[in-house]
């Protein structure tokens, strides 16, 4: 670290990784200065594109580079496991991408060598550190929608069904549940600071038996939960909090912009953040705040809430075995 300022090092140069940089020059607290890649000259590209200092063939480089302070992990889904665990034992801090792994087991190995390390280690759920949906669990906080009944959220985009897709290849843990789905599961969670019980899936699958689009109703405490996910097609994509005096609407809640309070039909509050980033850049801010703090995690997004929603992600997925028999 040098003058209060966290160096990032980032692997895989794929489209979140490049949105991740975008951002960061909306954050004071950190910068970039390496980037590694299987390949090399994806690297340099990369680098020259974000003004990253240094590019690396491979990723152990990036772990061993005595300038980087913590490490953003944005290969695909079933990698999170081993690029994380490496990084923690070359003594590196760690934001990784959702889901942070394929398996309970999984996580709870990550978390607890991190805290062997003395480490920081953070899932990167960006929406939970976004402004509107900090001011929308204010108001809930507040009050201002009484008790919460139910919650509704989907997330939900066309995805072409090609097998060399990394969304749709079973060894690289596609399909929309963990792609997307863990967005509606997550948003859930932060309202209602509960796990899901009663469970309920309707899954389609794609020709090659990846989940391809699913429905699930489920309870979380005594709050109602009807989630979507979709590669077949364009949901809503939005949350509503529903309660027993109001409800609060967050249109595009996986990338919040803004929210609105209502009081049945009648708009009684507004919130718009009016930012000209993609977002990304407020888990970075906070990520190096509680780096330079010392903390091992982000109260935002504790190691325990995480492993909440591979608990729950792992629930989802054991209803598909039921559903086939």
């Amino acid at each position: 670290m040098q003058n209060n300022k966290i160096r990032w090092g980032i692997i895989s140069t794929g489209t979140i990784a490049g949105q991740f940089c975008a951002d960061m020059s909306f954050v004071n607290n950190g910068e970039l200065v390496a980037v590694g890649a299987r390949n090399i000259e994806n690297a340099r590209s990369f680098a020259d594109k974000y003004n990253i200092t240094n590019a690396y063939e491979g990723y152990q480089s990036v772990y061993d580079d005595p300038n980087v302070d913590i490490v953003y992990v944005a290969t695909p889904h079933n990698f999170h496991f081993e690029n994380v665990r490496d990084a923690l034992m070359a003594g590196k801090h760690v934001v990784c991408e959702k889901p942070i792994t394929v398996s309970p087991e999984e996580s709870k190995q990550l978390f607890e060598l991190a805290k062997e390390k003395k480490l920081f280690l953070m899932e990167a759920m960006w929406t939970f550190f976004l402004p509107a949906i900090i001011q929308a669990k204010q108001w809930v906080e507040e009050g201002r929608i009484g008790k919460i009944k139910q919650i509704k959220a989907d997330f939900g985009y066309p995805m072409p069904y090609q097998l060399e897709s990394r969304v749709y290849r079973e060894d690289l843990a596609g399909g929309c549940l963990l792609d997307m789905g863990i967005y509606p599961l997550a948003i859930s969670t932060f309202f209602t600071e509960k796990t899901i019980e009663n469970v309920y899936v309707k899954p389609q699958f794609a020709p090659n038996g990846v989940e391809d689009d699913l429905i699930i109703l489920a309870e979380s405490g005594d709050v109602h939960l009807t989630l979507g996910t979709s590669f077949q097609c364009k949901l809503h994509n939005w949350a509503v909090i529903i309660g027993e005096q109001g409800s609060i609407v967050i249109p595009d809640f996986w990338r919040a912009s803004s929210c609105e309070l209502y009081h049945s039909d009648n708009l009684v509050d507004s919130f718009q953040d009016n930012r000209t980033s993609q977002g990304l850049n407020y888990e970075a801010q906070a990520a190096g705040e509680a780096v330079l703090a010392k903390k091992l995690e982000h109260e935002q997004m504790p190691h325990a809430v995480s492993q909440e929603l591979q608990e729950q992600l792992a629930r989802v997925k054991s209803k598909y075995k039921k559903l086939a028999i």
